[in-house]
């Protein structure tokens, strides 16, 4: 089997739809597809990024051609264009959580948010907890818990916040990163230009 076709069988099994992360976990099972490279990541996102059939949603996520009309169906493509497609705010706080748990962070959501949808799975699923460790007194860990994401490290601390501004401005992630300065936490607001 050729490594493309690895990379859409993969596809095909997580029904047309995968970030680049479970692309990189999953693809690799296949036994009959052999992997001899030194950068096996990057022959995947050639593949994704060159293969006809395959189209880019967002960065890090990819579909095949084919299972368009059902992503549409599901909610999960909100407009029948392969460049340009509007995605939820849990779009992007799942990506953030995704990326936190790839470099071995605990990674964490408000449980508000828990049940909402992303791809095939809830924000909840995809967090490592819905409750934030102790790491300081109550009343900023309070304030904290409304942040739309937080990676802690193996201590229990928090390394970094973020914030998802998707369809509102940005004053109050940023009322709340005023609040929570003192720790040496990295502290982003992901929103479009």
């Amino acid at each position: 089997m050729k490594q493309y076709e690895a990379v859409i069988e993969t596809l095909e099994r997580f029904r047309g739809i995968a970030t680049l992360g479970t692309l990189y976990q999953e693809v690799f099972k296949i036994k009959d597809c052999v992997w001899n490279t030194k950068t096996p990541f990057a022959s995947i996102r050639r593949i994704v990024q060159t293969t006809e059939g395959i189209f880019k949603i967002e960065p890090g996520l990819y579909a095949l051609n084919k299972y368009q009309k059902e992503l549409i169906e599901q909610g999960i493509l909100l407009r029948n264009t392969a460049k340009d497609e509007i995605f939820s705010h849990s779009y992007y706080q799942a990506l953030l959580l995704e990326i936190g748990k790839m470099r071995n962070f605990l990674t964490y959501a408000p449980s508000q948010d828990k049940n909402k949808k992303c791809l095939q799975t809830t924000i909840g699923q995809i967090a490592n907890t819905t409750e934030i460790p102790p790491f300081t007194f109550e009343n900023i860990i309070n304030r904290a818990r409304t942040v739309d994401v937080i990676w802690f490290n193996e201590r229990k601390m928090p390394s970094a916040f973020f914030e998802v501004e998707h369809s509102t401005d940005i004053q109050n992630s940023l009322l709340k990163f005023y609040e929570l300065q003192d720790f040496n936490a990295q502290f982003k607001i992901v929103a479009s230009d």
